[in-house]
């Protein structure tokens, strides 16, 4: 059994012209970077921020927020590296398939799969949420809930998801374009809430800028889970009593705002459709995460700068709107559920289309049925967006789904780390190849990126790093029991498809 068989770039760019499992490219840089803005910027930069400072950093929130967008700035790089090389769906697993073999690029695959399908759940239950809460604040007296007997459920999240995913079956280009125009709406919304915010400010709220390191309690006595669970795995291995605020808050913060920067993994996975990848590629992401960063930045600031952390650690769910609210300004409480409405709607279009790639490039290899890869006259794997529409839609209207932000960041974080270790590998192997963009200082900067994501993630909660776990045992039975026996590679099918090509070939491939 060899379950770190590779496959080549050869054969990965090969598969791409497979007819009836082929993507159609129309996709510019402007696209990809509006993809990137359109799922990093939902509700959460309206709450994350606040929650983070209320609750683990202060005011040094804003330090979290600079690292976190330092650590997924320099892994972003060494995506656009990759995805400059072999433009193929799949992102994360598709560049590991190629370099550090199939059982790690099956982990990662499934890793991604539920980090995608559940947060496009819970972002589409929530959605509708904020809908009614919107509906509520402007007096329309409009419920999407309906209950059967003792069956509750809400229609606005199918609605969501049905909308997006017919866009995407005719056409990836169609469901941009409509997700590009409600981003930069939404942008326009947090600049103006932020400008307002700003006149509010007050220096005396960020000092302390970094607050004392203080014990949490024993329990979440909401949750009855214990502070032990809840607490970094890195302060339970090594037996630290539980704290909050202080450097360590700022780390903790830092793990937990690093939700905020996700979305460039699911604009890697859209590789295949863009128009000139190796140029296109890296210039989208890029651009989407400088403009991320500054947002979030600016938005960290103003919460903070509004009221004292502790006054937002004193709510339940502190937020942004919070802090309009405790300063007076409750006007601004509509314009911000407005805002989050328009947010929300443009991540579910994101997240729908970043699962339904990296399930098409699994089941393109034969490790998920084969049939689920297949297109259709668009260019677009029709039966495999409608089938996660429908699961996605399903979960989120009648499952009472929560916001599990560290499972998301969990999975992430482990395909960042294998893929910043993956650059200096495929440099060592495949020096040929044409790379138009480069991730600059290998392999040392690679490979402290690589560390960087590990602290990342030794400082999410125990709970989350058991749960993380469990899905990788689920993950491993179904590998051993389906994918190695049928995936292609190890048939001799892409052998047979893809014969060795020169590196100048290959410069040709995926333009």
């Amino acid at each position: 059994m060899n379950i770190f068989r590779k496959k080549s770039v050869e054969q990965t760019l090969a598969e791409t012209a497979e007819t009836g499992h082929k993507l159609k490219r129309d996709l510019t840089w402007w696209d990809l970077a509006i993809m990137g803005v359109a799922v990093a910027v939902g509700a959460g930069i309206f709450s994350i921020g606040a929650q983070a400072a209320a609750f683990h950093a202060g005011p040094a929130v804003i330090i979290s927020f600079l690292i976190a967008g330092i650590v997924c700035g320099a892994a972003v790089m060494c995506y656009a590296e990759f995805a400059s090389m072999i433009p193929v769906a799949g992102s994360a697993y598709t560049f590991t398939y190629t370099t550090v073999g199939e059982i790690v690029a099956w982990i990662i695959g499934w890793d991604l799969i539920l980090e995608m399908l559940m947060a496009g759940s819970v972002v589409s239950k929530y959605w509708g949420v904020y809908l009614n809460d919107f509906f509520r604040l402007v007096g329309w007296n409009i419920n999407t809930n309906f209950a059967i007997g003792s069956f509750h459920c809400d229609f606005a999240p199918i609605v969501i998801v049905a909308f997006f995913t017919v866009l995407l079956v005719f056409g990836t280009k169609i469901g941009a374009r409509v997700d590009g125009a409600l981003t930069i709406l939404k942008i326009a919304i947090v600049l103006f809430v932020v400008i307002v915010g700003f006149f509010y400010v007050k220096a005396s709220n960020f000092t302390p800028f970094i607050p004392p390191s203080e014990p949490v309690a024993s329990s979440d006595a909401a949750s009855g889970v214990s502070a032990a669970m809840n607490q970094p795995l890195w302060q339970w291995f090594t037996g630290m009593t539980p704290t909050i605020y202080g450097v360590t808050g700022i780390l903790s913060g830092a793990a937990l705002v690093f939700f905020a920067f996700l979305g460039f993994d699911v604009v890697a996975t859209t590789s295949e459709e863009a128009i000139n990848p190796r140029k296109n590629v890296p210039l989208g992401i890029g651009v989407g995460m400088g403009v991320i960063i500054v947002l979030y930045t600016l938005v960290a600031i103003v919460t903070t700068g509004m009221v004292s952390y502790k006054d937002l650690a004193k709510q339940s769910s502190p937020s942004l709107a919070t802090a309009f609210e405790m300063v007076g300004a409750n006007w601004a409480a509509k314009i911000i559920s407005f805002g989050i409405v328009i947010g929300l709607a443009t991540v579910v279009m994101v997240l729908l289309l970043g699962v339904t790639r990296v399930v098409f490039a699994m089941s393109r290899d034969g490790l998920l049925p084969r049939r689920m890869s297949t297109t259709g006259k668009n260019g677009t794997p029709v039966g495999l967006q409608i089938g996660v529409g429908v699961v996605m839609a399903l979960i989120a209207a009648c499952s009472d789904v929560d916001v599990l932000a560290d499972m998301v960041n969990i999975g992430t974080l482990s395909a960042f780390t294998l893929v910043a270790i993956s650059v200096p590998i495929m440099r060592k192997k495949r020096p040929d190849l044409k790379r138009t963009f480069k991730m600059p200082g290998n392999p040392w900067i690679p490979i402290l990126i690589a560390l960087a994501n590990l602290w990342l993630m030794l400082n999410l909660s125990v709970l989350t790093w058991i749960r993380f776990v469990v899905w990788l045992i689920v993950g491993f039975i179904i590998y051993f029991g389906y994918g190695y026996r049928h995936a292609r590679l190890g048939n001799g099918e892409l052998n047979k498809a893809a014969q060795p090509q020169s590196g100048a070939e290959l410069a040709q491939a995926g333009e």
